[in-house]
């Protein structure tokens, strides 16, 4: 097994937030990088000019069709990948009285069963490989503690996380990585349909491009080391209310 900068990274969510400032840094470093989202016009026109940047529009909470989705997208993707950067997620707070059904299966498939598709599709060809890749997996400081009107989603990043623990248990001596990343309060559009948001103050957020730093710092770390957790927080916790 050697170790390699060269390849794609595939990275779901690219259009807006964390993931938007994760392919911004990707790019920068040199990396080849093939984006997934939904909203097709957003990362177009944050990144359609790029060389080095392809794009296929997919909604991941379809989990029903995204097995055949991407494994269309990864037949088209030569050359090793450098690492599949499973990012995109959905926020939906509330007490659970109040939550749908259809907003449950929403959380559930987006923020895990959709990561765990994704996997499933690429795990085969990363393990073939002759170079040492990476998973990397958005996770969420929701991921460590439940809390309060989060119930499901906490659930789902407590789900994701069991989920990559095992995976980096069965993968390690194939010469596949796997990293979760546990953000806090990341000033994002995130907020935008929630009742709530991070104080004004710089201290009380973490910024989406200080996500996307460790991210560059798991891929280019040494190949036989493994950043297995990466829990992040903003300095003073201080949440406000917002009006929808």
């Amino acid at each position: 097994m050697s170790e390699t900068s060269e390849g794609t990274v595939i990275i779901t969510g690219c259009a807006s937030g964390i993931g938007r400032a994760m392919t911004t840094e990707l790019l920068a470093s040199g990396y080849s990088v093939f984006g997934i989202d939904k909203n097709e016009s957003g990362a177009l026109s944050e990144f359609g000019d790029q060389s080095n940047f392809r794009f296929k529009k997919i909604d991941l909470a379809d989990v029903d069709k995204l097995s055949s989705e991407f494994g269309d997208l990864s037949k088209g993707i030569e050359g090793p990948i450098k690492a599949l950067v499973s990012n995109a997620g959905i926020g939906k707070m509330g007490f659970l009285e109040q939550l749908s059904i259809a907003d449950l299966k929403l959380v559930m498939d987006t923020n895990f069963l959709s990561h765990a598709i994704l996997t499933k599709c690429l795990l085969p060809r990363l393990k073939k490989q002759e170079t040492v890749s990476d998973i990397v997996y958005t996770g969420s400081e929701a991921a460590l503690k439940g809390a309060r009107q989060g119930s499901i989603y906490c659930a789902s990043k407590f789900a994701l996380r069991g989920f990559s623990q095992a995976l980096r248990d069965e993968c390690g001596k194939s010469g596949v990585r796997v990293t979760l990343l546990n953000p806090g309060a990341v000033r994002t559009p995130f907020f935008e349909d929630l009742h709530f948001e991070p104080g004004a103050q710089p201290e009380n957020a973490i910024e989406a491009r200080d996500v996307a730093q460790a991210l560059l710092m798991v891929l280019q770390a040494r190949f036989g080391t493994v950043f297995e957790e990466i829990n992040m927080s903003p300095l003073t916790h201080v949440w406000q209310g917002r009006k929808l």
